[in-house]
């Protein structure tokens, strides 16, 4: 329970630092409107040349655009930020703060920055999520439900382990900021199934920038494309980054010098 107390606290001092600066909410609806326009844009023009994409067809791809803007909306919110103050703290010197406390350097650094006008981003992906779905004529059962839930939560634990162990770089290179800035373009792809891109793409947004994890997958569950193999591999591929994560902060955290050193 104190963990979820936690999370209500850097939530709530999220929140009132966001609310000092409230026309980020009015550039966060138009940077999130100028992104969807563009994602149907994009759409748009293709079905005109094309009745499917990949195999997929357009009311499905907007089922994908719907988990985009919904995972994006998730690594807006809290773990781009967090890993951001993390990798300042680290060059500045005041992660010390931080180390002192009782509870999980980790958990806090993955949760003490918080930019809640990103939940806009994440009420947009609902929102096409539901029109997707009544386009498409699909009533979900629980348990296409539940393979949705759990690819989702699986693809943000591997999109949250691979920032983890980017940003715990700056243990040891200081800067890295260069190493996100390339991680969210890679993103931009999930915008699309990673099936229509070459092989060797396929493998670096699968295994080397976890988009397929992301997008790809959860959005197979809602389109009815998802196979009990597919939700196993990204419950076995996030086991496995938790893990190999949380070993990589450890041995950052020993390379760590502070301001105190």
């Amino acid at each position: 329970m104190r963990y979820f107390k936690l999370i209500r606290l850097y939530f709530r001092i999220g929140v009132l630092n966001e609310l000092e600066y409230r026309a980020n909410f009015f550039v966060q609806i138009f940077q999130t409107v100028l992104g969807l326009l563009t994602a149907l844009g994009g759409l748009a023009v293709i079905f005109e040349h094309t009745g499917d994409l990949g195999g997929w067809r357009s009311d499905e791809l907007l089922a994908l655009v719907g988990v985009y803007f919904l995972v994006g909306g998730l690594i807006g919110f809290v773990i781009q930020p967090s890993m951001q103050r993390l990798m300042m703290d680290v060059r500045t010197g005041t992660l010390d703060f931080m180390l002192t406390k009782p509870e999980d350097a980790q958990f806090i650094a993955s949760i003490r920055q918080v930019e809640m006008w990103k939940l806009v981003d994440i009420a947009l992906g609902v929102g096409l999520l539901v029109v997707a779905l009544a386009r498409l004529g699909r009533v979900m059962d629980v348990a296409q439900v539940l393979g949705f839930g759990v690819a989702l939560l699986a693809g943000a634990a591997i999109v949250y382990s691979f920032w983890l162990m980017l940003a715990t770089l700056v243990f040891w290179f200081v800067r890295v900021d260069n190493i996100l800035v390339i991680f969210q373009t890679m993103y931009e792809a999930g915008r699309w199934p990673v099936t229509i891109y070459p092989g060797w793409m396929q493998v670096m947004l699968t295994f080397l920038v976890p988009v397929a994890f992301a997008v790809t997958v959860p959005s197979q569950a809602v389109v009815g494309r998802l196979t009990l193999q597919t939700l196993l591999g990204a419950l076995g591929v996030a086991a496995l980054m938790l893990f190999v994560s949380r070993r990589f902060w450890r041995i950052g955290i020993r390379h760590y010098s502070g301001a105190s050193a």
